[in-house]
């Protein structure tokens, strides 16, 4: 075992000088080594192999390193900051996009026109939404900053022009439409029908709703406490093109662990479906998750019985967020029920006033107007 300053005596008598060389390709540290029959002489040893890496590194990165290089070197220094879920994204965008465009060039190589380029071919013949690209634009721009870092160069980094957002109108169910949706799921409820339900009623995240166990809930406190979420990402560790593995793990931000108050008609139920062991999961009643696919499509299969087309699972988080502005709730209230770190997040994406919400606030101005 090293001791302070990974320095460490040997049976032979020699002392032993540990220091990080690199990463390799699944960002694991490979050491070297430095010998000497003194304990200062093998510290100043590494020290100097530490000091000659940085520098050679340095004109590495400057001469002839590509920006693939930079891309790996990104995800390996990252890694251990990232929930694997993002590792696992930024991989891919790298290894799809990043690479396959800019990858075999010179950071000085590349220029505002390869830049430019690459998003026309990212919007118009590949067909990706500005906020895609954007968000690519955006892990481009982030290896630029670490090469800068690294090699303490300033480097000019190529200028573009982020795509505008359309924004587009978000889909929520009407009253008739989420009328019978209410009574499909009432019609026979399952355990499965019931995570639906819990959705439309709290504005809960599918990968949230998968994570959901028994202990979760306190019939006490009348309140769902979220503190996990269910992803499917690709085996990071197996390749590019590996299998993907359920993860379980914390939600999208340190505001979407939030505690949430239990309406009557959800804590009737919850005593109905009781179950027997509380660490089992809801949607399954066993100690093995629900995969977030089966349950959209098993939430497809009740629309259809409803007529109900061009909906997905964050459609009832909308419908959800839509109804309680309908109601009166203040967006702070509605911010921290849905899990958001701001209410400018939940007045943007999820509050969608209809026209008839619209004409209601538009006629109280009759009692200020004179005619």
């Amino acid at each position: 075992m090293a001791g302070r300053d990974n320095v460490h005596l040997r049976k032979d008598g020699r002392y032993e000088a540990r220091y990080a060389k690199g990463r390799d390709a699944q960002g694991k540290i490979i050491y070297g080594f430095c010998y000497a029959g003194t304990y200062e002489e093998a510290k100043e040893k590494a020290d100097n192999a530490k000091r000659n890496l940085a520098e050679a590194e340095k004109q590495d990165y400057g001469r002839t390193a590509s920006f693939g290089y930079y891309c790996d070197n990104w995800l390996a220094a990252n890694r251990s900051c990232l929930k694997m879920s993002s590792y696992a994204k930024y991989r891919a965008d790298m290894h799809n996009h990043l690479k396959p465009c800019f990858g075999a060039k010179l950071p000085r190589e590349i220029t505002p026109e390869h830049v430019e380029e690459f998003i026309r071919t990212l919007l118009y013949d590949r067909a990706f939404s500005p906020k895609t690209v954007r968000d690519l634009l955006t892990l481009f721009h982030s290896v630029f900053l670490y090469i800068e870092r690294r090699t303490g160069e300033k480097l000019r980094t190529p200028e573009f022009t982020y795509p505008k957002e359309r924004r587009k109108a978000v889909r929520i169910l009407d009253t008739e439409e989420e009328s019978a949706l209410l009574a499909c799921l009432a019609h026979e409820m399952d355990l499965c029908k019931f995570g639906v339900y819990i959705a439309l009623r709290t504005g809960m995240r599918i990968g949230e709703v998968c994570a959901l166990r028994w202990c979760d809930i306190s019939l006490q406190a009348s309140t769902i406490s979220v503190c996990h979420t269910v992803q499917r990402i690709k085996c990071i560790d197996s390749g590019i093109d590996a299998r993907t593995k359920l993860v379980m793990g914390t939600p999208k931000s340190d505001s979407s662990c939030r505690t949430i108050p239990l309406m009557p008609d959800i804590e009737a139920l919850c005593v109905h479906f009781a179950p027997v062991l509380p660490e089992s999961f809801i949607l399954t009643g066993t100690e093995q998750c629900m995969d977030p696919r089966k349950l959209q499509r098993r939430l497809q299969g009740y629309l259809k019985e409803c007529g109900i087309s061009e909906v997905h699972f964050h459609t009832l988080r909308h419908t959800f967020a839509t109804r309680c502005v309908e109601v009166g709730f203040d967006i702070k209230t509605l911010s921290e029920i849905l899990g958001h770190s701001s209410t400018i997040i939940t007045l943007n994406k999820y509050v969608h006033p209809n026209l008839n919400l619209k004409r209601e606030n538009m006629s109280r101005l009759k009692s200020v107007i004179c005619l």
